[in-house]
């Protein structure tokens, strides 16, 4: 059966059973890579023969230095001359941390590649598929495109701007409420959310929240997954008046996880030295609590390629207001809190009319446990890029 894709180009390409499932199975390869690549991309190969035969696999991980598209073709071997590669992602033909795939895929034989998008990198973007059609291979691209973008949103975003992809999480009530009016908050959502939550911590760079969530929860704020990663998760406090306090659990595991506080220029210089003295890393900014912007291009400097934003309602309105947000994800539980004084998820100044709202599009919702784990993207994002 075959089927038919719009290219970027506007051409038309047919694309077999078998080039849909390769190519699900490179995007799927990818994703493996996930806590393992930043600031890179997540990347997967996959190596058939003729007659659809998978004879090579692999994904990227930042430290092992190796790219997908080598590793694959070293299990295929001989068998790789004459053959079709799957790659998630264009093929790089710079060097870098190795010499360029493109070099790998033509020495190889292999026939025909096929990707689903150019790399927005500057320095491969376009020329891995030049470098592979001027030696004769037939590239095609645009399969599961859409698919092959989601997967790597923190990578595009983070290329294209200089900033870290921001994803709001929070847990709420049925009625939008974050604790009770006495500020007890734990827990909310049931141990299924709460072990998705930590799997999507092990996803990103960073961990950001306010400094009156520290204060209130005295969180840990450590990536639980049990996954392997290629860097620690960055612990960061926005905390203009420097209330962090000093025995608190984040602090006190500064030298095992790094903490991160982002602070107001006339700090009180005495507590910033016992802080630094107990490894936290203080920067000093006139953001007063407003500039997200120079935080996230802070954060984008350090080779941060993405953040995940855990509260509170302040750091939440005010990066909505300020349009920074890229990914929204709500853990629903099936509970009423009420009460006129109970925390709600989202302060800032918030929209003065319905249409100013902030709408959500490619929503996704899935059950866990009692919960419902709601997903979406914002329709539109403050200097997108």
């Amino acid at each position: 059966m075959q089927q038919t894709t719009a290219t970027a180009s506007g051409a038309v390409e047919e694309w077999s059973d078998t080039d849909h499932r390769m190519m699900a199975r490179a995007l799927e390869l990818a994703t493996k890579g996930a806590g393992q690549v930043s600031p890179g991309p997540l990347v997967g190969c996959v190596i058939t023969t003729s007659v659809g035969e998978v004879i090579g696999e692999g994904f990227y991980i930042y430290e092992a230095v190796k790219h997908a598209e080598t590793l694959a073709l070293k299990q295929a071997g001989g068998r790789a001359r004459g053959a079709t590669a799957y790659v998630s992602l264009e093929p790089h033909a710079h060097f870098g941390k190795t010499p360029p795939c493109t070099d790998a895929l033509i020495a190889s034989g292999i026939k025909r590649l096929v990707a689903p998008i150019e790399d927005p990198n500057p320095k491969v973007s376009g020329r891995g598929f030049d470098h592979l059609r001027s030696a004769g291979l037939d590239v095609n691209s645009g399969l599961l495109a859409r698919e092959a973008k989601q997967v790597n949103e923190k990578y595009f975003h983070f290329v294209k701007t200089g900033r870290p992809f921001v994803h709001l999480k929070l847990a709420t009530s049925l009625d939008g409420k974050i604790a009770t009016r006495t500020g007890d908050s734990r827990w909310i959502t049931g141990k299924e959310s709460r072990v998705r939550a930590h799997k999507l911590r092990h996803e990103y760079d960073v961990i950001l929240i306010g400094a009156g969530t520290a204060l209130a929860d005295n969180p840990l704020l450590t990536d639980r997954s049990g996954k392997s990663r290629r860097r620690l998760l960055t612990r960061v406090v926005l905390d203009e008046s420097l209330q962090t306090d000093p025995e608190s659990q984040l602090v006190q595991t500064a030298n095992e996880a790094p903490v991160l506080i982002f602070t107001g220029e006339s700090l009180e210089t005495r507590k910033a030295e016992v802080l630094q003295s107990r490894g936290v890393d203080i920067v000093r900014s006139s953001f007063k609590g407003r500039n997200l912007l120079a935080v996230m291009e802070e954060l984008g400097k350090r080779s941060f390629q993405s953040v995940l934003v855990e509260g509170g309602a302040t750091v939440a309105g005010n990066l909505i207001d300020a349009g920074l947000v890229n990914k929204v994800t709500f853990f629903l539980a099936p509970m009423i809190i009420g009460g006129r004084d109970a925390p709600s998820a989202i302060g800032g100044q918030g929209a003065e009319r319905l249409i100013d709202a902030l709408d959500l599009v490619d929503v996704e919702v899935v059950q866990r446990g009692r919960d419902f784990e709601i997903t979406g993207y914002p329709s539109r994002t403050k200097d997108e890029g």
